[in-house]
C-alpha cells in the first residue's frame, strides 16, 4: 500500500490512542502532504532516544535495547508500531527510574541516620578539645573589661566562705556559648550601665540561638513604649487583640498588629503564619478530635486523667499562647516558651494575660524534677534538632514531667525513613509510655518526599 507523508503525519497524532492503527480507514483526501513530515518523524524518534539516555543512563538504555528494534523512517505502518512499542518502553523505563530515584532516596536516608553516631563522636571530641583549650589557656581567650567583665565574674561574697556554694566567689549565669562569638557579644555589650538599653532584640535573639543564654545584659532600661496602656482584663484579654501601643515596635517588619493577623492571608513564609488572626484558624485549634487523627483536643486530653490533676505545664514553642489560654479556660496554668521570631510573640502572650517565656529549644528547661502536669509542643520539637539535641530535649521532658504526667507530642514531623531507625528507638530509651499514637503522611510536597507527622500522647511511667 502507498502511504504519503501526510499521511504519516496524521497516524502519528493517533499513535498514543490505539496500536492497532489502519492506515486504509482514512479518507483519500488526507494522504496527501509534503516531504517535511518525514523530518519530523525522525526529529521525533530522535527526541525519544535522546530522553532515554537522559533519564534512564547507560544501563536501562541497554535494557530498552531489548525491546526495541530499530526503526525504518520509510515503512509508515512499521514506523508507527516501532514508535508505540518505544513509547511503552520508555514509559517502563522511566517507570524504572522513579523507583531507582525513589529507593536511592530512601538508602540516603538510612545512610544519614546510621551516620548520625559518627556525628555525635565527632560533636564529642569538638568538645573535649574546647575544654583542653579552656583548661591550659582559659575560655575567654581575650582580656575581659567593662559590663562584660562584670557579667562574666566571679565576685567575692561580702560575707566570705559559704557551705551552700562550696566557696567564697559568685559566678553569674552566663550561656557557655558567649565566648565562641566575642565580635558580637562586645558589641552587645556595649551600652551605657545605666541608661536605656539598645534597641537590638533581633541581634540579642540571633546570640541566644548561637548557645549565647542567657545573655549577659544586665545594667540597663528597655524603652518605654510611647502612648502605653493598661491591657484589658481577664478573661476577655484571653481573646482580644492588644492596643498596637503597647509595645516597641523596632525589631519587627510589621509595625502594628493588624499587619501581623494579615499574614496568614499574605504570600511567603514566616512563624507561625496565622498565630496573631485569633478570630481565624487560631481559635479553633486543639477542639477538634478523631481517633486515628493527628488532631487531638485539649478536652480528650485531660480526660485520660483524674478530673483537676492536671493544674500546670508547660508548652514548648507556643506561638501566641492558644494552647495556654484554651487550658486557662480549664483551669490548668501553663507557661508558653516563644521565641520573637519578626513577631513580638511574648509581648503577646503577656497581654493575653498568659506567661511567657524567652528561651531557645536548646536551653535545659528551668523547672525542678517532677514539677509539671503536662509538657505540649507543636512542630518544634521535630526532625529538624539534631538527633543529640534533640534526645536532650526529650529527656528534660521527661525529668520536668511528675510521675503520671502527660507529654503531648503534636505533629512531630520527620522522614518516612528515620522514624524506625531514629526516632521511635529514641522514644523506647527515654521510657515514655504510650497511650496514643498517630502517624500520617505529610503531603504538602508531594508524596515522593516521603515526609511524615506523629502526634502522640505520652506518660511518664508512675514508678
Amino acid at each position: 500500500m502507498h502511504v504519503t507523508a501526510s499521511n504519516k503525519k496524521v497516524a502519528i497524532a493517533d499513535t498514543m490512542g490505539s496500536m492497532d492503527y489502519d492506515m486504509s480507514k482514512k479518507p483519500r483526501d488526507q494522504q496527501r502532504g509534503s516531504g517535511s513530515s518525514r523530518a519530523l518523524v525522525l526529529a521525533l524518534v530522535l527526541t525519544n532516544a535522546a530522553s532515554i539516555l537522559l533519564f534512564s543512563g547507560a544501563a536501562l538504555q541497554a535494557r530498552i535495547g531489548r525491546y526495541v528494534p530499530a526503526v525504518d523512517a520509510w515503512g509508515s505502518g512499521k514506523l508507527l508500531r516501532e514508535l508505540n512499542v518505544t513509547g511503552l518502553a520508555m514509559a517502563a523505563s522511566h517507570a524504572e527510574v522513579m523507583d531507582l530515584y525513589n529507593r536511592l532516596g530512601a538508602a540516603n536516608k538510612h545512610l544519614e541516620a546510621l551516620l548520625g553516631g559518627s556525628t555525635m563522636k565527632r560533636d564529642m571530641a569538638a568538645a573535649r578539645e574546647e575544654q583542653e583549650e579552656a583548661a591550659a589557656g582559659g575560655l575567654w581567650r581575650r582580656e575581659l573589661d567593662g559590663e562584660l567583665k562584670l557579667a562574666v565574674g566571679p565576685h567575692k561574697l561580702p560575707l566570705g566562705f559559704t557551705p551552700r556554694l562550696g566557696g567564697d566567689e559568685m559566678f553569674p549565669s552566663l550561656g557557655q556559648a558567649c565566648h565562641r562569638h566575642m565580635d558580637e557579644l562586645a558589641r552587645y555589650m556595649n551600652y551605657t550601665a545605666g541608661g536605656e538599653c539598645p534597641s537590638d532584640e533581633a541581634f540579642a535573639q540571633r546570640l541566644m540561638l548561637k548557645g549565647c543564654e542567657p545573655l549577659p545584659r544586665r545594667r540597663c532600661r528597655p524603652r518605654t513604649p510611647r502612648g502605653h496602656v493598661e491591657p484589658a482584663p481577664l478573661p476577655a484579654s484571653l481573646w482580644s487583640i492588644p492596643p498596637d501601643t503597647s509595645i516597641v515596635w523596632d525589631a519587627y517588619t510589621c509595625k502594628n498588629y493588624s499587619c501581623l493577623a494579615r499574614r496568614g492571608r499574605a504570600k511567603g513564609s514566616y512563624d507561625c503564619k496565622d498565630c496573631f488572626d485569633l478570630a481565624g484558624r487560631e481559635s479553633r485549634r486543639w477542639t477538634t478530635d478523631g481517633k486515628a487523627s493527628l488532631d487531638f483536643s485539649v478536652d480528650a486530653v485531660l480526660a485520660t486523667r483524674p478530673p483537676g490533676t492536671v493544674r500546670v505545664g508547660l508548652d514548648i514553642g507556643g506561638g501566641t499562647g492558644t494552647f495556654a489560654a484554651l487550658m486557662r479556660e480549664r483551669g490548668v496554668t501553663v507557661v508558653t516558651t516563644t521565641m520573637d521570631f519578626d513577631g513580638p510573640f511574648n509581648s503577646f502572650v503577656a497581654a493575653r494575660g498568659l506567661v511567657p517565656m524567652h528561651i531557645s529549644v536548646a536551653r535545659r528547661l528551668p523547672f525542678f524534677d517532677g514539677t509539671l502536669d503536662v509538657v505540649h509542643s507543636m512542630h518544634v520539637l521535630s526532625g529538624w534538632i539534631p538527633d543529640v539535641a534533640l534526645e536532650f530535649a526529650l529527656f528534660d521532658v521527661y525529668r520536668v514531667l511528675r510521675p503520671g504526667g502527660l507529654f503531648w507530642l503534636d505533629h512531630f514531623f520527620c522522614h518516612g525513613a528515620q522514624l524506625e531507625v531514629t526516632y521511635v528507638p529514641m522514644f523506647e530509651r527515654i521510657g515514655f509510655k504510650k497511650l496514643r499514637w498517630n502517624a500520617g503522611r505529610k503531603l504538602d510536597r508531594g508524596i515522593e518526599m516521603d515526609e511524615w507527622y506523629i502526634s502522640a500522647l505520652l506518660e511518664k511511667p508512675r514508678r
